[in-house]
């Protein structure tokens, strides 16, 4: 089990801080190494849970070298289409639309596993790659490309808590959908890592649709309904930055720890008034790059999903395919008053 010891994320920090940094930089002349066979002007839909939503964003735009700026580098033709709203209900029809329009690949964030498989089902049926980013859809996709080990997030956020709480006290989660993939999952682990901590009593799991006013409304409706609160984990981006806005008074700053995954540009106001100690997230923009690789490889017919095969990501590396279709992007990394104003995004 990796990263136990918070103690050592310093040299984990500067390793990753270093692949952080890279996204900053220009694809490189020889990054396409190898890609030469890679079939051009492929129609490649990204469908995050949801449009607005900053952490999609950023994992998809071209101005943050995502998934678009490398499908612009590799010739394909790419597009970010979503619904408004994080439901099944919202993305179902943009998946419908994207088939219709001829995609050979969609790239989606699964807002409900089991209500998107008879579409992506469908999709696939057609001979369209369906590769699933940041929240899957286990039984109806053809790669996963997964931000960081489930077992390692919902360890890291417990651990953090537990730390800044001494160990005991009441703590709550403010999630996004009840019905994300991701998100449910990475609550099971922390449910895990819990019972090493027998003071520690976690109340039941609020959830704020992945929207800043619900979130900010089950936020305070946390506080409200059980007033000796110590902390809360919030392991979405939209509910971190709510929760903390909710927790940045004199009431509670200090007093009721937050961690969770944030993006630094959306987190530095309260890590530096010290309403927020630590939280961590991946580069998104780095999940969505390599992601938009793995469907060009995939529909170009460069790689299949078999276990342990190999493919070069640009700028990222070398990537392998491993268990149940899934390729690891890579560990978390810790945020923190020393480090945070490296990061811009």
């Amino acid at each position: 089990m990796w990263f136990k010891n918070l103690k050592k994320k310093t040299t984990v920090a500067g390793m990753v801080a270093a692949a952080l940094i890279t996204t900053s930089l220009a694809l490189a002349p020889n990054a396409q190494a190898g890609t030469s066979a890679l079939t051009k002007n492929l129609k490649i839909f990204v469908i995050p849970k949801n449009l607005g939503n900053s952490y999609f964003t950023t994992a998809d735009s071209v101005h943050s070298q995502g998934a678009l700026y490398a499908l612009k580098q590799l010739g394909e033709v790419g597009a970010e289409t979503s619904g408004t709203t994080d439901t099944p209900s919202s993305q179902i029809p943009i998946i419908q639309a994207d088939i219709s329009k001829g995609a050979n690949a969609l790239i989606i964030s699964a807002t409900d596993p089991k209500a998107l498989c008879p579409t992506l089902e469908s999709a696939m049926k057609k001979g369209i790659i369906v590769v699933t980013y940041d929240s899957d859809a286990p039984t109806c996709r053809t790669l996963f490309i997964n931000q960081a080990s489930a077992e390692g997030l919902g360890e890291s956020e417990v651990d953090i808590i537990a730390s800044e709480i001494h160990d005991s006290g009441d703590i709550g989660i403010v999630s996004a959908s009840a019905s994300d993939t991701n998100q449910n999952t990475w609550i099971q682990w922390m449910k895990v890592e819990l019972k090493k901590y027998p003071k520690i009593t976690l109340e039941p799991v609020v959830y704020g649709n992945d929207d800043t006013a619900t979130s900010t409304e089950v936020t305070q409706g946390l506080l409200s309904r059980y007033p000796d609160l110590k902390g809360i984990i919030s392991p979405t981006t939209v509910g971190i930055a709510a929760a903390a806005a909710v927790l940045d008074t004199a009431q509670y700053r200090g007093k009721v720890m937050l961690t969770g995954l944030g993006t630094p540009d959306e987190m530095k106001k309260y890590v530096a008034d010290g309403t927020v100690k630590e939280f961590e997230l991946w580069n998104p923009a780095n999940l969505g790059y390599l992601a938009a690789y793995a469907a060009v490889e995939l529909a170009s017919g460069a790689i299949t999903n078999k276990t342990g095969q190999t493919f070069t990501a640009g700028m990222l590396g070398k990537f392998i395919v491993g268990t149940d279709n899934t390729v690891l992007l890579g560990k978390p990394f810790v945020f923190d008053k020393a480090n945070i104003n490296k990061f811009n995004f």
